[in-house]
């Protein structure tokens, strides 16, 4: 049982201090530009660095992912919200794995 309410101790100390550090260490306003851009970009970098290889490696083809992922990026390019986008990137994945398994 102390193994656990360990394991529970660590998790939440891992997953408190990066939330609570920056609040408590920054309490003026960041003057750097390279600092402010830095944090400006970083939640869109993480939240690419965990999508994109989820994305790649999904489907039964890497090739299908890859025009799925295509689809949505040229879909959202230009200015489609996001129902339409999943719904058109979805079937061009399932059309995708279709004609790699048909027999020509």
């Amino acid at each position: 049982m102390i193994y656990y309410v360990w394991g529970i101790l660590v998790m939440a100390a891992v997953t408190y201090l990066p939330r609570a550090l920056p609040l408590s260490l920054l309490r003026h306003t960041v003057k750097s530009r390279f600092l402010r851009s830095w944090l400006y970009y970083m939640p869109y970098a993480v939240l690419g660095a965990m999508t994109i290889p989820a994305i790649l490696y999904s489907t039964s083809s890497v090739w299908s992912a890859a025009v799925g992922l295509a689809a949505a990026l040229a879909l959202s390019y230009i200015g489609l919200s996001l129902l339409p986008v999943a719904l058109i990137s979805a079937l061009s994945v399932f059309l995708t794995e279709w004609l790699m398994h048909i027999d020509f």
